[in-house]
């Protein structure tokens, strides 16, 4: 057996720009041949007995913190999102128009940017608007995407009013020389108001998220965070590692590369931080998620029936995932759409009463087999390719150039190969994403795209 050392040598010596795999294909291979035509006729296809999960993206925030990834605009002024908002009011009733209606949502969130940005009235109203254009499930999740610093009590009493039941807050990191290096300063009593304000109005399912890899973090300060995290009560905990990509996102040229640990450094952080949650009690849910025992994503783990979707990991079941807003992407039974991240666009395709999709990619049955194996191996790090191929009534050697891959990971244990059944190690649990690389017949390493494995 291959001790932890030898393999996280092995896994940083292919420490590649690498997919998070929240979609197959990615999102970097869609393309303008799925258009507003054929989103419109998607949705009109869709079955009455679907279930549909909705996200709407807010993609404004106060000041832009330097890490961030997001599709999102800083403004300190509110007229850009009522104009914003405007426009989203619109397109939500031209989605729920093109569907037959029968259709039943069993979960709702709101991302971004900032959710937290919108003024207590205008969210109250986006929500009796979904009410009114779709029919909700009575256990229907509702969780939104939180800033600690702009939390306030009009906000959370019109988020209970509203039905949300799962907040989540942006925390990052706890310490004030790390908050000060990415531009987002929050001292510990703003998450611990808000988190306590939450909870005052019946909002007790509370998830967190963390980041590693950011400048001048050490291990002290990832085991520090882990344990305020769980003082704090969170029931699930996100524990990304930072991506830097300063060719994409400009702002994180402010961040200071001198202060950011290599990839060893980002491994030995990021083990720390887990082991400290599960000696507080977390089950580790897939690559980077750690919730309570007691948390329905665990019971899901259990039973077979954890997911993953571009929210990260998940209990949604639902048959259909709708995007709303700009940038926003959805998950058909089809395939997939993206919505144009320019705002400006995004209102101009409105006007003309089209849908704002500019590109997205219609599913093969290939797409859907190996989309599959890699939802599998991201949540549970095996997958019995015997079994997949007789689900799908395909050969077994339909997976010869995913095991060819395989194979090579093998030689370093980053895999290991028994029979027909492939498993990634828990001592290198990053490697997961390399696995399902090998049945990714669009990957090609890329700087420009991923995010590096450790």
């Amino acid at each position: 057996m291959t001790d932890k050392k030898q393999l996280q040598d092995a896994l940083l010596k292919r420490n590649e720009q690498v997919p998070r795999y929240t979609s197959y294909p990615t999102a970097p291979h869609f393309s303008a041949d799925v258009g507003p035509k054929e989103v419109k006729h998607w949705l009109e296809d869709i079955a009455d007995e679907a279930n549909l999960s909705l996200y709407f993206h807010i993609p404004f925030c106060r000041k832009m913190c330097w890490y961030c990834g997001c599709n999102t605009k800083a403004t300190r002024r509110y007229d850009p999102v009522n104009e914003y908002m405007d426009y989203l009011w619109r397109e939500i009733d031209m989605v729920a128009s093109s569907l037959s209606g029968g259709q039943l949502v069993t979960h709702i969130h709101f991302g971004g940017g900032s959710p937290s940005m919108l003024k207590p009235e205008d969210f109250t109203r986006l929500m009796a608007t979904i009410r009114k254009r779709f029919h909700l499930s009575e256990g229907v999740e509702i969780a939104i995407e939180l800033d600690p610093r702009e939390i306030t009590e009009a906000k959370v009493a019109a988020y209970a009013l509203a039905g949300v039941n799962r907040a989540s807050l942006g925390v990052q990191d706890f310490h004030d020389h790390v908050q000060k290096a990415i531009n987002r300063r929050q001292p510990f009593h703003t998450i611990y108001d808000a988190v306590n304000l939450l909870k005052a109005y019946g909002i007790s399912d509370i998830n967190m998220d963390l980041l590693y890899g950011l400048p001048h973090q050490t291990e002290k300060d990832l085991q520090e965070n882990a344990d305020y995290a769980a003082a704090l009560g969170a029931q699930r905990i996100s524990l990304f590692g930072y991506a830097h990509v300063p060719w994409m996102k400009k702002h994180m040229r402010l961040i200071d590369e001198n202060a950011l640990a290599d990839g060893a450094g980002r491994l030995a952080q990021f083990d720390i931080a887990a082991k400290q949650l599960e000696k507080r009690g977390y089950v580790p849910i897939g690559l980077d998620h750690f919730v309570l025992p007691r948390d329905p994503m665990a019971k899901a783990l259990n039973e077979g029936n954890l997911h993953r979707n571009f929210q990260g990991y998940t209990t949604d079941s639902a048959d259909t995932l709708i995007g709303f807003g700009a940038s926003a992407i959805s998950a058909l039974p089809q395939g997939y759409t993206q919505n144009t991240p320019a705002t400006r666009q995004y209102f101009d395709a409105l006007e003309r009463g089209e849908m704002a999709t500019v590109r997205g990619k219609a599913l093969s049955n290939d797409d859907r087999i190996r989309r599959a194996a890699i939802e599998k191996l991201m949540c549970y790090f095996e997958l019995d390719l015997a079994h997949l191929a007789a689900e799908n009534q395909i050969a077994f050697s339909h997976f010869d150039d995913a095991l060819e891959t395989l194979a090579e990971l093998a030689t370093s244990g980053l895999v290991e190969i028994n029979g027909t059944k492939v498993r990634v190690p828990g001592k290198a649990r990053q490697a997961v994403r390399l696995a399902c690389a090998a049945f990714d017949t669009y990957f090609s390493a890329s700087k420009q795209r991923h995010a590096q494995v450790a």
